[in-house]
């Protein structure tokens, strides 16, 4: 597995949050970071099926763009009582002509449960696969996911996306009631992140 020794790390995402959560993680090893955003990039389109797939996508992209060691990642949320989905396409299940409505998009969710009749627990995790690409076009891949259930109504107003009705396993609270520091301790982001300080930052 190859080590990460570079003092700067593109991160390729225009969400200023998930760029904030990423710089915080590569504090302690002295590592800058910059969004793909910031650098004026516009984002790849995502082709693939399977989060691996997009997380490349976006990667390569932002390395080949910078020169720079890039990193993305492609999460989403599969619900077993709808065979998976919307897995790769959570955010487009969020899609409108006046961009994203997770609100729908969980009411959509719920609805869908309930017309197939849906067995309780709801269970459903979520999933984060991370990329980090190199310009010379190496990659390493780490893949995370918490596991929970499906609740209803939606309760709390952090975090973004499904967090309102995602309530970890362990937990009796959702993802959108809880601190968001401490949600990403414990989340699948968090635990792709570990896999990938363990593989790449760690000597």
């Amino acid at each position: 597995m190859r080590k990460f020794t570079e003092p700067k790390l593109v991160v390729a995402t225009h969400n200023q949050g998930k760029l904030e959560e990423i710089a915080r993680l590569m504090e302690p090893f002295g590592i800058d970071t910059v969004s793909a955003g910031q650098l004026g990039y516009d984002e790849p389109e995502e082709t693939e099926d399977n989060f691996v797939g997009n997380a490349r996508i976006k990667a390569h992209y932002a390395a080949r763009k910078s020169n720079m060691p890039a990193l993305a990642d492609d999460s989403g949320i599969e619900i077993d009582g709808l065979g998976g989905a919307p897995g790769v396409y959570t955010a487009d299940w969020a899609e409108t002509p006046d961009g994203r409505d997770f609100v729908m998009a969980m009411t959509k969710s719920w609805q869908k449960l309930e017309e197939a009749n849906a067995p309780f627990p709801r269970t459903a995790r979520f999933r984060c696969t991370l990329v980090l690409a190199w310009p010379d076009g190496h990659d390493e891949v780490f893949e995370g996911k918490i596991e929970g259930e499906i609740v209803w109504p939606m309760a709390g107003e952090q975090g973004h996306g499904y967090d309102p009705i995602f309530k970890p396993e362990g937990y009796d609270i959702t993802f959108g009631e809880m601190d968001r520091w401490e949600k990403n301790k414990i989340s699948h982001r968090a635990d792709a992140f570990d896999k990938l300080v363990k593989g790449c930052f760690s000597s």
